[in-house]
């Protein structure tokens, strides 16, 4: 055709580049658009997306960090003669962290050269629903034609807006994995799952850090029920992280000391109260990033109420060989893995003539919060809606990580549940964890899950011993019951 190529990416994230990958994989002529705004801080990377640059990646190394400092306090009941108090150095990890990262931007730069991928490091906007037009660096002026044009923006944190000097003072995750000093003592308003998570790590890495909450943790986190939640954050309590609960801040100032002090309203006395800190990270969700693609000139579609675009389930937009996926689009999981799988299988259907389309259903996932929090499937909240309550058994067990025995550990928060119709297979509709390396846990119960296991299916399984995953097939004891959950013997 006239267009200069076959397939444009605009966003070079998780669900762009994978997208534009894998359709040069079949010989098609692709050209990736990506470019960073600098965050309201100043702060910028390079090539990748939110995942690889200020999310999943420097977020779990930094996790990492943090069980590393509680498997020291560990170490000594296993008799390790470690001298106390130990220090972390905030640069030396934010070091490493920021060279990975680097060198994965400079990963994506190389794979797109060998699958020959034209590479634009421009900010693009839609003059027609085939061309896209933009400013490189320097000022000049590109335009770029395709026949097919996916929208793999993805999304950016978003700043309160009732919240005088919140944009001036705060930060957000955008900054916080690129800082190069250590953030000193944090307030993290609002709660997403990511603040969780960097609440978790901050405050195992050894700094004062206070989460500040309006409401129910964790609402950023769909298939979260409350039970899990509450489990989770009661677990971070325990190991120094501050809670504010049912408090929503109303401004941050700039002393002369450069601490910031922080004003706050809390709903349940009526009272205005008021801290320093060195620190504020605004965690209050994501906005996808579609300001400068002008849509509107070419008529895709989008929720007014989240800025979304609206996709069907072959990721079409409403305008014809326009297409998203990813963050960007309305109603889907904000993960990377469903971004990449979208991503690819919209190329396959596009070039490869394949017709599959993305599933979403039984997605797992996990929050890196200190301790994990990981599952697949409906939460009990949602099974209870879906299927009513007599229709369905959930069964769970409190359990002791053999770790945590020697170690002293409290155990308390270590508990599972595995959501279950009630009829005669018994099939399995969810499975929620939380515990040590719930990721690893969930994972492969999620294969069995997508698969329709059942619960019969579950109980013939041989567990591995000494696991916490082996738990998961002794689950006996139903919530229905009343009886106590608690996991006894070895």
């Amino acid at each position: 055709g006239k267009n200069e190529y076959d397939l444009l990416v605009i966003g070079g994230g998780s669900g762009g580049l994978a997208c534009a990958k894998e359709a040069a994989q079949f010989g098609r002529k692709v050209a990736v658009l990506d470019s960073v705004e600098p965050s309201p801080q100043g702060t910028t990377w390079g090539l990748g997306g939110t995942c690889v640059n200020v999310g999943c990646i420097p977020k779990k190394l930094m996790h990492q960090a943090a069980l590393l400092g509680g498997a020291l306090k560990d170490a000594q009941h296993y008799g390790w003669n470690i001298s106390q108090p130990v220090h972390h150095t905030w640069s030396v990890m934010a070091q490493g962290v920021q060279n990975y990262v680097k060198s994965l931007n400079w990963g994506h730069r190389v794979q797109l050269q060998e699958k020959k991928v034209k590479y634009f490091n421009i900010k693009g906007s839609f003059s027609d629903p085939h061309t896209v037009r933009g400013l490189t660096k320097a000022g000049k002026e590109t335009v770029v034609t395709a026949d097919n044009i996916v929208i793999a923006t993805g999304g950016r944190p978003k700043y309160p807006v009732d919240v005088a000097g919140a944009l001036e003072y705060g930060i957000t995750s955008d900054d916080l994995f690129w800082l190069k000093e250590s953030p000193g003592k944090t307030l993290t308003p609002f709660v997403f799952n990511v603040s969780l998570e960097c609440a978790g790590f901050l405050t195992g890495i050894g700094l004062d850090t206070t989460v500040m909450m309006r409401s129910v943790p964790l609402r950023g986190f769909d298939q979260a029920s409350t039970q899990m939640a509450s489990l989770v954050t009661e677990h971070m309590e325990s190991y120094g992280t501050k809670f504010l609960k049912r408090c929503f801040p109303t401004k941050v100032e700039k002393l002369k000391s450069n601490r910031l002090q922080v004003t706050w309203k809390n709903a349940d006395l009526d009272t205005e109260e008021t801290d320093s800190f060195d620190t504020v990270m605004w965690a209050v969700g994501r906005a996808p990033d579609t300001k400068t693609l002008n849509l509107e000139t070419v008529g895709v579609k989008t929720n007014s109420e989240t800025g979304k675009i609206i996709v069907d389930a072959s990721e079409a937009t409403s305008v014809p060989h326009i297409y998203a996926v990813g963050d960007i689009t309305e109603g889907r999981p904000e993960l990377t893995p469903t971004a990449i799988a979208a991503g690819k299988l919209l190329a396959q259907r596009l070039f490869g003539q394949s017709s599959e389309l993305m599933d979403y259903d039984n997605v797992p996932t996990t929050v890196f919060t200190p301790l994990e929090y990981g599952c697949v499937g409906l939460s009990e909240e949602a099974a209870v809606q879906r299927h009513g309550s007599d229709n369905i058994e959930v069964y769970h067990a409190y359990y002791k990580p053999l770790e945590f025995t020697v170690a002293e550990r409290d155990a308390t928060q270590c508990y599972m549940k595995m959501v279950c119709l009630r009829e005669r297979e018994q099939r399995i509709l969810g499975l929620h964890f939380i515990g040590p390396n719930a990721g690893e846990v969930i994972q492969g119960f999620a294969l069995g899950i997508k698969c329709g296991a059942t619960y019969p299916q579950m109980m013939k399984t041989v567990g591995i011993h000494p696991t916490c995953a082996e738990e998961v097939t002794k689950l006996h004891i139903t919530k229905r019951s009343g009886l106590d959950a608690t996991v006894t013997g070895c």
